[in-house]
């Protein structure tokens, strides 16, 4: 039987299949089922940067008698804090004692300010990884790309500073240059990048006059953006690849994989297909790997990368020049 094992940022994974952060994270007789059902690794939800400032704020500003006496404020903020921060820790405890497949955190940041320090306590706490999901919106026209691109430097640099387990950045293609940045993102000592994140997308009810959320899941025609650019960038990086949005089964895990993703994270089809997905997933990737006589998934892992496949320009836009407008 074929061996669908893999290396992602040094840990050893069961499978390429990872959990990606989400609602489902958050629990540990899910986590408990995912590593049952042969996930590789589990992303927990993500501890939110803003949620903790809105946590300390909110609770300052609710608590009156503080409002009179500033070191009763400050001993209110800093509790705040902690208890919402211990409670992820317990989490990570938790997930370690309940499974042996890795454990990877998460924190969705913006900025490189006080919460790195967190970092150290997460590790403390037995997380194999720290994915940090960062994504600085270009909406202010008074900062330039330049000064948006040096805060994900900054913020890695903290947590580095902080750790010793791997890093990963999972990260957005709205870059000017996401090649160069990523690249650089690997010779600052990120361990992987995950691509893309996948964000909040607004709607208009034009009934009621209120923003509202839209394609909360994903489909699995959103592979093909991830797809381009996990084959062009895979044999570029200093790091590893884990492909995320769109791989809803099988084939796309193995599309990725031929691309030269190390692992790919999943969450929509699973809320679509329930947990069995990942059984079937595997089960697939281990026929298809007999099939073509891959012993083991080092065998074809970036097969299909842009320096390795045949017409690597089938990656880039003049095919869809020629496929439309007919040109040679």
């Amino acid at each position: 039987m074929a061996n669908i094992e893999t290396k992602y940022m040094g840990l050893t994974l069961c499978s390429p299949i990872i959990i990606g952060s989400s609602g489902l994270t958050n629990s540990i007789d899910n986590i408990k089922i995912f590593a049952e059902k042969g996930a590789g690794a589990v992303v927990l939800k993500s501890l939110f940067e803003e949620q903790i400032r809105f946590e300390i704020a909110h609770t300052a500003s609710h608590d009156h008698e503080a409002n009179y006496y500033p070191e009763a404020q400050d001993y209110i903020a800093n509790y705040s804090r902690g208890h919402r921060v211990e409670e992820y820790l317990t989490m990570i405890r938790d997930a370690k004692k309940a499974v042996s497949i890795p454990i990877i955190a998460s924190i969705n940041c913006v900025s490189s300010d006080e919460w790195t320090t967190f970092a150290k306590k997460i590790e403390n706490a037995g997380a194999d990884a720290l994915e940090l999901n960062v994504f600085i919106m270009p909406s202010d026209p008074a900062h330039g790309a330049e000064e948006n691109e040096k805060i994900y430097f900054k913020i890695l640099e903290e947590v580095k500073k902080q750790i010793k387990i791997p890093v990963a950045l999972k990260i957005s293609y709205y870059f000017s240059g996401l090649a160069k940045m990523a690249l650089k993102l690997s010779w600052a000592g990120a361990k992987g990048i995950v691509m893309f994140n996948r964000f909040y997308s607004p709607d208009i009810n034009i009934d009621t006059m209120k923003v509202m959320a839209t394609h909360v899941f994903s489909t699995p025609d959103e592979i093909f953006n991830s797809l381009r650019w996990v084959a062009m960038l895979s044999d570029k990086l200093y790091c590893d690849i884990c492909a995320s949005t769109g791989v809803h089964d099988s084939a796309g895990m193995i599309k990725q994989l031929l691309a030269g993703a190390k692992a790919v994270q999943i969450v929509s089809t699973l809320y679509r297909n329930g947990f069995d997905r990942i059984v079937e997933m595997n089960n697939e990737l281990r026929d298809w790997m007999d099939k073509h006589g891959f012993e083991k998934t080092e065998d074809f892992i970036g097969k299909m990368s842009y320096k390795k496949v045949e017409n690597p320009g089938a990656y880039e836009r003049v095919q869809f020049m020629r496929h439309f407008a007919g040109i040679e």
